[in-house]
């Protein structure tokens, strides 16, 4: 075992070595650019940009005409929110959405908000879960797009998109549904969800930073975004900019090998994290996960750890790689506002921990980040007088705090 213990896969993942394997040839042999229509290295490019957008296509149920490629899922994000509610103004200016998607859709929508528009954000219940009845109830005749995360990225919680699709498609409003987490990993078709637009990332599914895909649909209805990026009218006019070959290669094929192994992939990091949960749980009282029970991405374990401070924990084991919050906001010291929405206080919101694990994770290595979590939480709690007071029964919520 190799130290240190990467368990951060839903910041960001390795790159397989079958994906690399695929877009190496393409830094340097077949370096074309895939808008060059006037010779071999330019179709040579094409044609391998046509090949990733069928497998990345065939991983939610759509036609390769429907995938726009992008730099990731944050400009994806942009692009349906901000060029939906551009090119659909005329039909309404009102935007739902809910309090703990990830900021590349709630500054999207923010945004949108200084700029006209209304923006409903749902509340969430104590599982970070949207229920279409909440959609139903937010939905007025001036409401254009719903935007949905299918997975959050925190603490795993998967949202009911087949029953927010379906009303959707009733009301005629269009849906957006961030599938960064999900997409490949999870099943999703997005004829059966009713899902319009969906947003997804290479670097979540063993593929290369710096490229993404925006799914548009084509037909019943044909969606239509106008561009956030202006210049020569590439994909289908909605992104210019000379496509990165490679980056696209890389993502077709990592998509091509997580839908392969998907049932495989899911069972394995299920029983992996269960193990890191019954582990942790068994060993640590006064331990509490974050997120649903059961509706949840299989390979995240979000746990809050009362009475230590999840900044101090990640130092206590600090040859095991973890996050306290989302990747984008970790810099942060403020309390997650995921976790605020689930209707943590602040003590629990302070001491969590997101695990995610990958298809690299052995077992081995969640054997050992056990004993290292476990005996670190155990230390931080001997030297806190608040665990002693609890610990002799006081209730800390009824203690009046002298001030200075």
């Amino acid at each position: 075992m190799k130290l240190p213990i990467y368990m951060d896969y839903n910041a960001t993942t390795p790159v397989d070595p079958r994906v690399l394997e695929e877009m190496l040839p393409y830094f340097k042999d077949r370096f074309g650019n895939a808008a060059s229509r006037n010779h071999a290295f330019g179709w040579q490019a094409e044609e391998a940009v046509e090949k990733a957008r069928e497998q990345v296509a065939s991983a939610i149920g759509a036609t390769s005409k429907e995938i726009i490629w992008t730099s990731g899922a944050t400009e994806s994000n942009n692009i349906a929110i901000k060029g939906v509610a551009n090119m659909y103004r005329d039909k309404g200016n009102h935007i739902i959405t809910n309090v703990i998607e990830h900021k590349a859709v709630i500054d999207p929508c923010k945004y949108l908000e200084q700029n006209g528009f209304r923006v409903t954000f749902l509340p969430v219940d104590k599982y970070g879960m949207v229920h279409a009845e909440q959609v139903r109830e937010a939905m007025t005749d001036q409401t254009i797009l719903v935007t949905i995360m299918h997975g959050n990225n925190e603490v795993g919680t998967i949202n009911p998109i087949g029953e927010i699709g379906k009303l959707c498609k009733e009301r005629e409003v269009l849906f957006h549904v961030d599938a960064c987490q999900t997409f490949a990993k999870q099943p999703i078709d997005v004829e059966q969800m009713g899902i319009d637009l969906l947003s997804c990332s290479g670097h979540k599914i063993y593929g290369p930073k710096g490229v993404g895909a925006l799914y548009v649909r084509r037909k019943k209805p044909r969606v239509r975004c106008e561009p956030v990026v202006h210049g020569g009218g590439h994909e289908r006019g909605m992104r210019s900019g000379t496509l990165n070959v490679p980056g696209i290669v890389g993502m077709g094929k990592a998509a091509e090998l997580c839908v392969q192994n998907q049932s495989h992939e899911i069972e394995n990091v299920t029983r992996l994290r269960n193990r890191l949960k019954d582990g942790l749980f068994n060993r640590l009282p006064e331990i509490y996960l974050n997120g649903h029970p059961t509706q949840r991405i299989p390979n995240n374990l979000n746990i809050s750890f009362l009475y230590v401070e999840g900044e101090s924990l990640m130092m206590g084991f600090s040859d095991i790689a973890v996050s306290s919050g989302s990747a984008c906001t970790s810099a942060s010291l403020e309390p997650s506002y995921v976790l605020k929405a689930l209707g943590l206080g602040d003590d629990l919101a302070h001491s969590s921990i997101r695990f995610s694990i990958g298809r690299f994770t052995t077992e081995q290595e969640i054997d050992y980040a056990i004993e290292r979590v476990c005996v670190a939480v155990e230390k931080l709690r001997e030297m806190s007088p608040l665990y002693e007071m609890a610990q002799e029964g006081i209730d800390l919520s009824t203690v009046q705090w002298a001030a200075h």
